[in-house]
């Protein structure tokens, strides 16, 4: 154990949990439904904008519900159709600058994660003209009001529609970071299944899979939990593992589509709270050296940091093993190791692989980068250092 590391983490997140528990901000609005996308323009006349941008990547612009969308209103909108996987500074950027350039007075995010969290980007832009990006990163860095914010997510897993953070890609480095600040939280989440129907099955596994890991790791966040979140975490764990495998055989199955955006949009609600940790640095790390889709990459490190962090876990694990019906009738130990296994089947029905292709000259810089990410903000059962994250990258490694 690292014991300087361990004290001052330890010392940072009791100081932490005691603002978190005193400073809760507002939900997003939640509209879902079926067609609920078409609730937009009531929407933006009940909150007095007129010119939204509205932020997309080039996939969904071409999709048919975005055409009949962008024809629903009379007055128009102003499309920005050019987010990439991943987006970084400079692409947040140039959003604002095309906001700026077009006179608009609100944000429309419709897509993944990444075109939310751009959106989110441009919008920390909006909120302190003059200020870098950079500048933003880590805790309550913008504390400026922000445009007002429609978040429309296509896939239900990353819960950026729900969450004060944005994740942006350094444009040197590749390394991914986070920004986190009240004012990013989106006014509204408009959860419409019926936009998930022809996302392909890989991308409803990776997306899913980040949506349990959001959930997994709030849970085991417990320092900083509010009265309800440890509920939320077990309801976002018990529907994903239940509508995801459905989801992924029938992308029509609008019931299984609905109860996947209900239960990525309740583990948003609990990781906004009580922050990711372990799996998510190292996902973001190796994500910004293999630019492989970040759900995938979480699906592959989950059950290895689980196993890891050994039998200070195995009472959540068997908690909720139990709310998912897991190895019911096993003792606490088998139940988590239940939990584990689970996770692993279902990665393999899906098509997840157990190992990534990693270069050894990298794993240095991975593990320095999700130690880096790590600590001492995340209130993880069990703290790595560099040794340890190491030691899982070459786990994890082919």
């Amino acid at each position: 154990m690292d014991v300087p590391l361990e004290c001052t983490s330890r010392i940072y997140q009791k100081i932490a949990a005691h603002f978190i528990r005193h400073g809760k901000e507002e939900l997003a609005e939640k509209i879902e439904g079926v067609d609920s996308l078409f609730s937009i323009p009531d929407l933006l006349d009940r909150h007095e904008v007129e010119r939204p941008l509205v932020v997309t990547g080039p996939k969904v612009s071409k999709s048919t519900f975005f055409e009949s969308f962008i024809n629903d209103r009379e007055t128009g909108y102003v499309v920005y159709h050019w987010v990439k996987r991943d987006p970084t500074v400079s692409q947040a950027e140039e959003i604002a600058a095309f906001y700026e350039k077009n006179k608009c007075d609100s944000f429309i995010a419709i897509g993944g994660g990444s075109a939310i969290d751009a959106a989110k980007g441009a919008a920390a832009c909006i909120a302190r003209p003059g200020k870098k990006l950079e500048k933003m990163r880590g805790l309550m860095h913008v504390r400026k009001d922000t445009p007002f914010f429609i978040a429309v997510p296509t896939t239900a897993g990353t819960g950026s529609e729900t969450t004060s953070t944005a994740v942006l890609s350094d444009n040197a480095t590749g390394q991914k970071f986070a920004i986190t600040d009240p004012h990013l939280m989106p006014d509204v989440a408009v959860l419409d299944p019926s936009l998930l129907v022809s996302l392909p099955p890989d991308e409803t596994a990776y997306t899913g899979m980040d949506a349990l890991t959001h959930a997994v790791e709030a849970y085991l966040n417990t320092p900083y939990h509010l009265s309800d979140t440890a509920e939320d975490c077990e309801d976002a764990v018990e529907g994903i593992m239940d509508a995801l495998p459905k989801a992924y055989e029938d992308g029509e199955d609008l019931q299984a589509r609905e109860e996947m955006l209900i239960a990525s949009y309740t583990a948003g609600t609990a990781f906004d709270v009580s922050g990711v940790g372990n799996i998510h640095a190292l996902a973001h790390a190796l994500g910004g050296v293999l630019h492989l889709p970040h759900g995938m990459i979480n699906a592959v490190v989950m059950p290895y940091v689980l196993r890891e962090y050994g039998l200070t876990v195995m009472p959540e694990l068997a908690k909720l093993a139990s709310v998912c019906d897991i190895e019911k009738d096993g003792t606490r130990e088998e139940r988590a190791a239940g939990f584990i296994n689970a996770i692993e089947d279902m990665n393999e029905d899906m098509g997840i692989p157990k190992h990534l292709e990693i270069d050894e000259k990298d794993i240095p810089k991975i593990a320095a980068w999700a130690y880096k990410e790590a600590n001492p903000l995340y209130p993880v059962p069990v703290i790595f250092d560099r040794k340890r994250f190491a030691k899982i990258i070459r786990q994890i490694k082919k």
